[in-house]
């Protein structure tokens, strides 16, 4: 079985170690003002558009001298700028 890694940088994890557990209960919005019908109905979703080609997040690790050349070669067919 693989072990499982924290996504936490050493910093992240002592932050994380001073920070206490809080129920949603015991937190206080009252600072924070209610929004009219007016604001609720101008608002917009934030973010990318939705397309109908979702494209597919991938990460890699790859010699930084072949990055180069792929970089060069894509520059030269005019694909990467």
């Amino acid at each position: 079985m693989a072990i499982k890694r924290s996504v936490l940088s050493v910093r992240g994890k002592r932050a994380e170690k001073n920070v206490k557990h809080m129920p949603d209960s015991q937190i206080d919005f009252s600072d924070i003002p209610e929004s009219s019908d007016e604001e609720l109905k101008r608002a917009r979703r934030v973010g990318r558009p939705s397309s109908g080609n979702v494209k597919q997040l991938i990460a890699i690790r790859i010699d930084p001298r072949l990055l180069l050349a792929l970089r060069k070669l894509a520059n030269k067919q005019g694909g990467i700028k």
